[in-house]
């Protein structure tokens, strides 16, 4: 069997049995036995325990590992086009779209928009607005990518438009309540815990259409390794991949932004991850270990943030820098040391 074949299996059991062990565990303790008997239909002692293991762990597992595989499949595509080892899914910009449609709603507009013919407030207005901010940083580089022909001059542009928007969003929290800045944080600190049962059908075929396109990309990102020429050369249609690029990445990071917040690490680590484990660069291999592995780690990190015994829930981007910061350390000596 090969290695690869070998570490694909592996993610995947870690994958089911950190998927189960979010369904068994968690900050309030629920008999394991009890736990079986909900998942089966079966009555339970407490309607409680049913509450908080089908409407509050499963989808939430369901909705780490969706996040996982969507987050680190984006961070593979832009690390391999724009060739930067530190690209992630928050380089183009489309992470700063959606937490600046937010921050309009939350710290400008108090939380809640009502016209003649619309009235809506809470959650549902805060997916829409960073769907909406989102898509527009998306609409705004598939035009830019029509005048730039430079991967480079596009990726450096994104970055210019995340620190416009930054910028904008510093701005508002400047003047905006002590109420609307808390509650803004609270969102920008990123929870798996925001998609309820009903939510999640439509946010599982948001993201499941976005891994298969990253799936369809596995032949493209296999000659962009070798340079725009070389792909060329091959028959791949850059400008058509690029605007492919940007529709996928733009779905995946988009659809979890809004649901989830913006999530720090999950892009930038595991695809580096699993290229250590993998030792390869051939996307036929790497984008599925990329994909498996992010879900598995992304289970991981709801776990944590859910242990039995705490009081609550932490915050997401408190734990995922935990995996996240050490790979980037190793990254950027492994860069430094194959320079001297």
């Amino acid at each position: 069997m090969k290695k690869e074949t070998q570490y694909s299996i592996l993610c995947v059991l870690a994958a089911v049995l950190l998927f189960l062990a979010n369904l068994f565990w968690g900050a309030v303790h629920i008999p394991a036995s009890e736990v079986w008997h909900i998942l089966w239909g079966a009555e339970t002692e407490k309607a409680s325990w049913a509450y908080i293991v089908l409407d509050n762990r499963l989808p939430q597992a369901c909705t780490a590992l969706l996040c996982g595989c969507a987050l680190s499949a984006s961070g593979l595509i832009l690390q391999t086009c724009f060739k930067n080892p530190l690209a992630d899914p928050s380089i183009l910009g489309i992470n700063s779209g959606a937490s600046l449609g937010v921050a309009l709603v939350i710290l400008f507009m108090g939380g809640s928009l009502t016209t003649d013919l619309i009235s809506l407030n809470g959650f549902l207005l805060t997916v829409a607005a960073a769907l909406a901010g989102a898509m527009l940083i998306i609409a705004l580089l598939l035009f830019l990518s029509s005048i730039l022909r430079n991967n480079m001059m596009l990726l450096i542009t994104g970055i210019m438009i995340s620190y416009l928007t930054s910028s904008s969003i510093a701005l508002l929290n400047y003047q905006a309540s002590a109420d609307g800045v808390f509650t803004y944080m609270v969102w920008g600190l990123g929870s798996f815990g925001n998609v309820s049962l009903g939510q999640l059908p439509a946010f599982s075929a948001l993201l499941l259409a976005g891994l298969a396109g990253a799936l369809l990309l596995i032949k493209p990102l296999n000659a962009l390794l070798l340079g725009e020429r070389y792909a060329e050369n091959l028959g791949i249609p850059i400008k058509r991949t690029r605007n492919m690029l940007l529709w996928v990445t733009g779905l995946l990071t988009a659809t979890t932004t809004a649901f989830c917040g913006p999530i720090s690490f999950i892009g930038l680590a595991v695809p580096h991850l699993a290229r250590i484990l993998l030792r390869t660069a051939q996307h036929q291999y790497l984008m599925p270990a990329t994909i498996l592995l992010g879900g598995a780690l992304s289970l991981l990190c709801n776990l944590l943030c859910n242990l039995p015994g705490t009081s609550g829930s932490l915050p997401l981007n408190v734990v995922t820098p935990i995996i996240g910061a050490p790979t980037v350390i190793y990254i950027i000596l492994k860069q430094r040391n194959s320079n001297l």
